[in-house]
């Protein structure tokens, strides 16, 4: 990216970030994805090429790093601590667009894989039971996919064909309804009594099930905001 040729802060960072899928890299990298393929994986529509120059711009700014895989091959990439400093300003882009622009979820902005992906990150390892567990994800709509999520010793893994377990838990739902209890404009207790989201399963899991995920980082600012348009005028 062309610096802007002014001696200005918001330009200078402009330089470094400004650039069209660069936030949603660092926002990757501030989420925990450290691998090319991951960081990959949160970002449908990117080609493999263009994912690999803003990694290199990125590179060449300072803001993230690439370190070897301990024990493998290759290498993985780390924010540095200017990139650590970028978290900040990832959450008051998010926090901004809460308040002013954010809306209903639309069907072509619901991406089952990536959402499901999404939710492997916001797993809250504290309350995941110590077994394996496996969740299926039957999405339901003009597109139906069925994913599974797969969470055993505090790792979790997305799988698109059949990982060769029973189902503990299965969710059923369209990828919308999902979405909006990730991004918290309902609660997962108000979809499920409504009927867009369905659990069914081993009892004592899909009692569980609720407490395990973090949701959305953005999702307090989004309850906020209704609570917020709520209120008498």
């Amino acid at each position: 990216m062309r610096d802007y040729g002014q001696y200005c802060p918001v330009a200078l960072a402009s330089s470094v970030l400004a650039d069209r899928w660069t936030p949603l890299i660092v926002r990757e990298m501030v989420l925990g994805s450290r691998r090319f393929n991951d960081i990959d994986r949160g970002l449908p529509g990117i080609s493999r090429t263009l994912l690999m120059q803003r990694l290199r711009h990125l590179e060449h700014k300072g803001v993230l790093e690439r370190v070897p895989i301990a024990g493998g091959r290759g290498h993985e990439y780390q924010l540095t601590p200017a990139g650590r400093d970028l978290e900040g300003v990832v959450m008051a882009f998010g926090e901004w667009a809460v308040k002013w622009m954010f809306s209903e979820p639309e069907p072509r902005d619901v991406d089952p894989i990536t959402l499901t992906w999404w939710m492997s990150r916001r797993l809250d390892f504290e309350r995941v039971p110590d077994q394996r567990v496996v969740i299926e994800f039957d999405y339901r709509g003009d597109d139906p996919t069925r994913l599974w999520l797969i969470l055993d010793r505090h790792e979790s893994s997305v799988c698109a064909d059949h990982p060769g377990f029973d189902s503990d838990v299965t969710v059923r739902t369209e990828p919308v309804a999902l979405m909006r209890v990730f991004s918290g404009l309902t609660t997962l207790r108000e979809a499920r009594a409504t009927g867009s989201v369905e659990l069914e399963g081993i009892p004592r899991l899909t009692r569980e099930f609720p407490t395990w995920f973090l949701w959305s980082p953005f999702a307090s600012a989004v309850r906020a905001r209704l609570a917020r348009a709520a209120e008498p005028v």
